[in-house]
């Protein structure tokens, strides 16, 4: 049992870990995949092992396999020459500010607030994604990036960073809406730099609640997820060569309804 997370309601020796290997296989191949880290998978399905962990403890987690994920994914997405970095590293100079006021904010929140904000949150993106089901025109590449409103574009993410850091859900659900349907982004470009974006809103979670001494000395949550998220991170971004923009911008709707309105509906 680990303190961090509190007794889980699944029992025996080998079954949790292996459960929790798996939940990181899916996380990171399905994050990688659409380019959201992964969260939106892993934070209700901890909410679910561990009725008792606080919302502090589910958002430390997820933002450490955030962090896994999207290193092990933007060396995937690195080697086929997709990640746009100029525009990567001011939209992520713009969610640490964010992050860091999220988990300020999260000492005010209860579980069950905690659960309803995050389903409410998923269904509006959601709802977002299918009434603009086709992207706009594609922004113009100039030496493999791409012309956008950057001070936009900077200022939304500080909104994905404090989602991040209230939620655990790493920003990734903001920032590739935000490069598809306002930037203009090629969705295979926007879940490639949207990746490498969360890296740094990861490390900073990361650090924060390090600083804040959230983990404790028990990691063993934190290591199988992370086992399985390596190994699924680069299964994601095989896949995301063979899949349809398109698809991925549906896959990314059905997951983020069927996860809002559970949480929702509890």
């Amino acid at each position: 049992m680990s303190p961090l997370m509190g007794e889980s309601i699944i029992n025996g020796a080998w079954v949790l870990p292996a459960l929790l290997a798996l939940v990181g296989l899916v996380v990171g191949a399905y994050g990688t995949l659409i380019g959201v880290g992964g969260a939106l998978v892993l934070v209700p399905l901890l909410l679910l092992l561990y009725p008792h962990a606080t919302p502090q403890a589910i958002t430390a987690i997820s933002l450490v396999i955030v962090l896994v994920n999207s290193v092990g994914g933007t060396i995937a997405y690195a080697r086929q020459k997709r990640v746009d970095y100029r525009n990567g590293l001011i939209f992520a100079f713009g969610t640490v500010p964010g992050v860091l006021l999220g988990i300020w904010t999260l000492q005010y929140v209860s579980r069950n607030l905690f659960a309803l904000i995050f389903g409410i949150v998923m269904i509006a993106i959601s709802a977002f994604l299918i009434i603009r089901a086709e992207p706009a025109n594609t922004a113009k590449s100039v030496n493999g990036h791409y012309s956008c409103n950057r001070p936009l574009g900077f200022t939304l993410s500080m909104v994905a960073g404090y989602l991040a850091g209230l939620l655990g859900i790493g920003g990734g659900i903001i920032h590739v809406p935000v490069m598809v349907y306002i930037m203009c982004f090629p969705t295979h470009v926007a879940t490639a730099t949207s990746h490498f974006i969360l890296i740094f809103t990861g490390a900073t979670g990361t650090l924060t609640h390090l600083g804040q001494g959230t983990f404790g000395s028990d990691w063993s949550v934190i290591i199988w997820l992370a086992l399985g998220v390596v190994l699924g991170s680069q299964i994601g971004a095989r896949l995301s060569k063979r899949v349809h923009g398109n698809v991925l911008i549906r896959l990314l709707a059905v997951a983020l309804a069927i996860t809002g309105l559970r949480l929702v509906l509890g």
